[in-house]
């Protein structure tokens, strides 16, 4: 009883989002189970994907936070309209510039933090006010509507075309077979990965959880695959989130600097006493995270096709309960990429199945709040009852 048990609360998260597409697929008539929406869920919620990834890196170092991307994704959609559309800068340049910008914002703000000792909630927050008033300001002198397009049809592509694309009435069987072959890889992976785990004497997963959470991803990866391919095709945003996803994954749990930053969050002057320069750490994550930002804000650009002063808005908000919703711990040491992702997933699936169901904007933050503030009492309750064990 208390293998399935463990079992339960190890997948709880997922079942969570099961449940909760179920709830929404029912209370929309079967909407949400459309394609188009199938391709709009990965579309709309991209931004929470990747700034999330960067958040799970700040948030590892014990519980710190970056209040700041929603805004700076907002003034890099002012910079790269002033450079791809106002001054007609050629595509590879302008993201090239932009990625420097971003990075000259992730040295200062990661040297502000690690070097200077300001605390990072205050960094951000001065970054929150400032970039939403510059961006906006940059927007205004650059536009009469407070927006700038079109943007070049290069750009687009990149950030927000679709790759073997085809007619959405034609089904895509390069898609479906893309989708075929990332199954059997998640299921090779996951057999080697715990057979290597049992062949070293390391503590593995029991062979049941094993098959759950297998069955679990590839039948979401194979629906995922049949969905776009009767949308039309791979979004290339979606290569963009998976390509992300993967080298983080691998970061968090195959590299040296990967378990630095577990390791800070779990004791930091244990860490730094052991030789580890924990500064150096603390700067990169905000480094990384600014980086992070402005691929967010190329994905963003690309789908709203302009550059305008909303942009951004509340996305820090959502990265963060993304990650908290999927079990990355608010206190900072525990957390993966792998369970990010499904909690940005449940909150992609709450912001479409609200907007699908009419649901007022307001009404929304209501629910996306109930559901963070559930996950950390979970989180703590469970900790509580190892502690006790």
């Amino acid at each position: 009883m208390k293998k399935y048990s463990e079992l339960l609360k190890k997948n709880a998260m997922m079942i969570v989002l099961v449940l909760v597409y179920i709830f929404f697929t029912i209370m929309t008539d079967g909407q949400m189970f459309q394609p188009l929406n199938f391709n709009a869920l990965i579309t709309q919620n991209a931004y929470v994907y990747i700034l999330a990834v960067g958040m799970l890196m700040c948030m590892l170092t014990g519980g710190n936070i970056d209040l700041s991307c929603g805004a700076f994704v907002c003034f890099m959609g002012a910079v790269g309209g002033i450079l791809m559309v106002t001054k007609g800068v050629n595509t590879p340049v302008s993201i090239l510039l932009m990625l420097v910008v971003g990075i000259i914002y992730g040295v200062i703000l990661g040297y502000l933090i690690a070097y200077v000792n300001i605390p990072p909630w205050i960094a951000t927050l001065a970054g929150f006010l400032a970039f939403r008033g510059w961006g906006t300001a940059l927007l205004s002198a650059n536009s009469t509507t407070g927006s700038i397009a079109p943007f070049p049809d290069l750009f687009l592509k990149i950030f927000s075309g679709k790759i073997f694309s085809t007619p959405i009435t034609q089904f895509n069987m390069v898609c479906f077979c893309v989708g075929i072959v990332a199954s059997i890889l998640v299921v090779v992976l996951n057999v080697r990965a715990r057979a290597n785990k049992v062949k070293k004497g390391y503590e593995a997963e029991s062979v049941v959880s094993l098959i759950v959470k297998t069955v679990l991803t590839v039948a979401a990866i194979l629906l995922f695959a049949y969905k776009l391919a009767k949308a039309g095709g791979i979004p290339t945003v979606l290569v963009w989130v998976v390509a992300i996803v993967l080298i983080y994954h691998f970061i968090t749990s195959k590299t040296t600097l990967g378990r630095y930053f577990y390791t800070i969050g779990g004791n930091a002057e244990a860490t730094r006493l052991s030789g580890v320069d924990t500064k150096k750490i603390m700067f990169f994550a905000y480094l990384n995270m600014a980086v992070l930002t402005v691929i967010t804000s190329y994905i963003v650009i690309a789908r709203f096709q302009a550059a305008n002063s909303t942009a951004g808005t509340n996305y820090e908000m959502d990265a963060i309960a993304g990650c908290v919703v999927g079990g990355v711990s608010a206190y900072g040491g525990s957390g993966t990429v792998f369970g990010m992702v499904v909690g940005a997933t449940l909150i992609g699936v709450i912001n479409l199945g609200m907007s699908l169901m009419g649901v007022d904007a307001n009404w929304q933050k209501v629910v996306k709040g109930v559901v963070l503030l559930g996950a950390v009492v979970f989180d703590i309750l469970a900790n509580k009852d190892k502690k006790l064990s």
